[in-house]
């Protein structure tokens, strides 16, 4: 069967980039790249991190149709490369991990993208992780917990969603959602 393009989002703190790394591990994906306006932060390099482009270049491949989906965000455009996605495509499949209007924009966009919505076991351990890391502040954790409710209220609109109270088990759970659209199991 065609490679799959999967598509994973979350609220934050949730657990995405845990698990697109051990999707990583296991082997036979890609990760999508995206391009960005912003400069680059210390340590990110261009091609793995982002594609670091000008406002002018994001805007041209906007207008022809260049992205599965973008957003602005804070003065910057985020978005993902249409014509990167589909050359890992040939090769493997390919993971996204996106917000999810993002994520409802590729879904528009390519019906067979698979969406998976990662969620927390609970609005109370949610706060706790964010709160464990340490990099935001009580408002920040506020903001997030609030958009945690929209992000969820999206649901419906995904083809699977997996809790993540176990990261081994979330992992395992994705791979067999993912077999299971291949035809694999049968």
């Amino acid at each position: 069967m065609k490679n799959l393009l999967i598509v994973l989002s979350g609220p934050s703190g949730v657990g995405k980039g845990t698990i697109v790394k051990k999707l990583l591990q296991k082997g036979g994906f890609a990760l999508s790249v995206s391009c960005t306006t912003r400069l680059p932060r210390a340590g990110e390099r261009e091609g793995e991190s982002y594609f670091f482009i000008s406002k002018e270049q994001f805007e041209q491949k906007i207008d022809c149709g260049g992205f599965l989906e973008y957003s602005n965000h804070f003065e910057n455009y985020y978005g993902t490369p249409r014509d990167f996605v589909e050359k890992q495509l040939e090769k493997t499949d390919v993971v996204l991990e996106i917000e999810v209007d993002g994520a409802l924009q590729v879904k528009k966009s390519n019906p067979k993208a698979l969406l998976i919505m990662i969620l927390p076991p609970s609005e109370e351990e949610l706060k706790a992780r964010l709160l464990k890391r340490g990099s935001e502040n009580e408002q920040t954790i506020a903001r997030r917990i609030s958009r945690m409710q929209y992000e969820i209220s999206k649901k419906d609109s995904y083809d699977y969603t997996v809790v993540n109270d176990d990261l081994e088990r979330a992992v395992e759970e994705i791979l067999k959602i993912i077999a299971n659209k291949k035809g694999d199991i049968k």
